[in-house]
């Protein structure tokens, strides 16, 4: 039998990785899931950890996933030659997903997190040659110098800039736009209220395990009005959530952006446009 790889070497908000590849993994598994994902289901297996901390799995990290898969598919099908830049890129199996979709024939994949997070997705996700490793953070610049994005550039800052400080995340987006004119970024942001929770170390997923501080939340509408607050973003998109199963299919409704406290508190994903 493979001996099982120790996931507590990771802590703090690395360890939020394991959480999001329980209910990834926990989804793909399932016969009706909404996401097909092999190499989650690998890594999950491979892991020796205390998932159950993290409570009952549930839709949310998977749906998330497949949002962000869909929003690269349609930009690499407009820039075959595009990058893709993955910050904090966890133990994400993106790039496997969008492989199998053969939606990445001619791009080169840059995939950005700390060192001990790294090391994991070393040891147990196979070596490709179109994806480029940077053990370092997303917050050191140093990795946009080894993005050409002369063909475009994707980037992912998939369960990222919740985790940052206000002035760090818009600061982050502010110098990709510069950066990197005509690319794309995405991201996903959680509700004022759920930041609250977070910081006040009130948002526990079970008796052994408080979620770490997310101080950056932006509604819907704020993270729209980027477009005309950050220099460089010429738009930016609300990307519906995909449908789900049973609640996380009611919740999809659009109509429940019509009333506009519901649409302040729910989760988002924006789409962002830079400038030529």
């Amino acid at each position: 039998m493979t001996e099982l790889i120790d996931g507590d070497v990771l802590d703090g908000v690395s360890a939020t990785t394991l959480w999001t590849l329980h209910n990834r993994a926990s989804e793909a598994k399932r016969s009706d899931g909404v996401i097909r994902d092999p190499w989650a289901v690998t890594l999950f297996d491979s892991i020796r950890y205390d998932y159950r901390k993290f409570g009952k799995p549930n839709q949310s990290h998977a749906l998330r996933a497949v949002g962000f898969d869909t929003a690269t598919r349609r930009y690499l099908a407009a820039h075959p030659q595009a990058e893709v830049v993955a910050l904090a890129e966890g133990l994400q199996t993106s790039f496997w997903r969008l492989e199998r979709a053969d939606a990445l024939r001619e791009v080169t994949w840059y995939s950005i997190d700390l060192p001990p997070v790294m090391e994991l997705r070393r040891k147990l996700l196979p070596r490709e040659d179109r994806v480029v490793e940077l053990a370092q953070s997303a917050l050191d610049r140093s990795w946009m110098d080894q993005v050409d994005g002369s063909e475009g550039v994707f980037i992912t800052a998939e369960g990222l800039l919740m985790y940052l400080d206000p002035d760090e995340a818009l600061d982050l987006i502010r110098d990709c736009a510069a950066r990197f004119p005509g690319g794309a970024m995405m991201f996903d942001s959680i509700p004022r209220w759920f930041s609250v929770r977070t910081v006040q170390g009130k948002l526990k997923l079970s008796d052994r395990y408080t979620t770490p501080p997310m101080p950056f939340a932006l509604s819907p509408d704020d993270a729209v009005a980027l477009a005309g607050r950050i220099p460089g973003v010429r738009a930016a998109h609300d990307i519906p959530m995909p449908p789900g199963r049973g609640m996380y299919k009611l919740l999809a409704n659009p109509m429940w952006d019509a009333v506009g406290v519901l649409r302040r508190g729910r989760p988002s994903l924006t789409l962002l446009e830079f400038a030529p």
